[in-house]
Parts: structure tokens; C-alpha cells; sequence
């Protein structure tokens, strides 16, 4: 490390550039994370703020989508044994109760019940597309920040730049390392503030994503766990 600190010190002698006396001390000092941010300029708090609505977004997806996966492991097995029955308000009671997305489908063909089996699975189908959507509601913001933040954290990369430069221009053959330091921190600062808020947010959206999956399919197979009752002939000469 020393070696390095020589070689810069030397180098900015040859270029006839006046650099403060750096120490191996100096450098090893350490910088909190608050201090970091608060080099970065204006942009941290775009990305703080941007940060705290993924947040926000991600918990609560996260307690939406595991509260519409937490079915009763029975749920179709009771709601064939109420149609193939008979018990049609039974069953409109218990789905009623349950109050998911799978739930609220198995409703809508229970209502219909007695129309043309094609024209209760289009009802089923309309209503989990708007479960689905209900699911998916703030993942777009969300995907949007993750490829948003790191653009924005290169934003102030560029504007830092271009103000240390400025500074340097202006400055004339009075180029002082310190003159540069405020603009350096912000570039390289905004830049990894940037990268980790859009990292995290990739993650948290495919995360999410995974989630709304799986309820999904577990919606599908329930659509055609019904659809099969309602082809299954019933016992003691019921209808459907």
C-alpha cells in the first residue's frame, strides 16, 4: 500500500500538480455509511426514496401473495363432495369463508352453475385474470427501479465528473487534489448507491414473481379440478 501512495505522490510531482502529503494512516481511516451518502449529493436521496418504495411495495406483495397461496389443503376434495351432493349453497358458504383468489374463482363457477360448461369456464378464466392482476399490482414499479436506479446512480457519476472537472478548469495551475475529492466522491458514491438499490430490486422482483407464480398454478390446477367435477356424473340423479 505504500508503494502506491509513492508512486501517486510521485507521479502528481512529475505532472507538477501540488498533492497533499498522503499517509498510509489517511487512507485507512474509515468512512461510514452515512457519510458515504451524504457525499453523494442529491442523487442518494432519489435513490433513498426509491429504495424505500421497493421496500414498501415488496412487503406488501410479499403478505398478499403468501395469504392468497395459504389454501385448505382440502379445498377441492370438500368442494366435490358438496357438488357431486347436491349442496350448492354449502359450497358457495365455504368458498365465501375461505376468501382467496382460487377461492373466489371456485364462487364464480358456483354461481353459474346450470349454464353451458364453456360459459362458466370463461366466467372462472375473466375472474382469475383480475386475481392475477390484483397479484401483480406494483411488481411494474418495482421492475421499473431495478432498471432505473443503477441509470440514475450513473447519472450523478457523470454530473460529479463533469463538476470536478469544472472545478479543476477553474482552478487553473492551482490544481489541489481536495478540489477534486467532492466531485470524486460523488461519482464513484452514487454509482455503487445505484447499483446495489437496482440489485436488490431485481432480486425482490423475481422473487415476487416466483410467488405469483406458484398461486398462479395453483389457481390453473383448481380451474381444472372443477371443470372435471362438473363433467363427472352425479350420484342419486343430481344435476349440476
Amino acid at each position: 500500500m505504500n508503494h502506491l501512495f509513492t508512486f501517486i505522490q510521485s507521479a502528481s510531482e512529475a505532472a507538477g500538480v501540488q498533492l497533499p502529503q498522503l499517509t498510509l494512516d489517511a487512507a485507512e481511516q474509515g468512512m461510514s455509511l452515512w457519510d458515504m451518502a451524504v457525499k453523494g449529493g442529491w442523487i442518494m436521496i432519489v435513490l433513498a426514496v426509491l429504495s424505500v418504495i421497493c421496500i414498501y411495495i415488496f412487503v406488501n406483495r410479499f403478505l398478499v401473495v403468501r395469504k392468497a397461496g395459504k389454501d385448505d389443503p382440502r379445498f377441492m376434495d370438500r368442494i366435490r363432495d358438496y357438488i357431486l351432493s347436491g349442496e350448492h349453497k354449502s359450497a358457495l358458504t365455504y368458498c365465501q369463508g375461505e376468501n382467496t383468489p382460487s377461492a373466489r374463482m371456485i364462487e364464480c363457477g358456483l354461481k353459474r352453475l346450470g349454464r353451458p360448461v364453456g360459459d362458466i369456464q370463461t366466467a372462472i378464466e375473466n375472474v382469475g385474470n383480475i386475481e392475477v392482476a390484483r397479484l401483480e399490482k406494483g411488481l411494474p414499479v418495482i421492475a421499473t427501479i431495478a432498471g432505473a436506479a443503477p441509470m440514475i446512480g450513473f447519472l450523478g457519476t457523470v454530473t460529479g465528473m463533469v463538476r470536478a472537472f469544472y472545478e479543476m478548469a477553474n482552478a487553473g495551475n492551482n490544481v489541489d487534489i481536495t478540489l477534486l475529492s467532492g466531485g470524486i466522491y460523488e461519482a464513484m458514491i452514487t454509482t455503487v448507491g445505484g447499483l446495489v438499490v437496482g440489485i436488490v430490486a431485481l432480486f425482490a422482483y423475481n422473487y415476487l414473481v416466483g410467488l405469483v407464480d406458484n398461486v398462479v398454478n395453483g389457481m390453473e390446477a383448481k380451474t381444472v379440478q372443477f371443470m372435471d367435477i362438473l363433467n363427472t356424473p352425479k350420484p342419486d340423479g343430481h344435476g349440476s
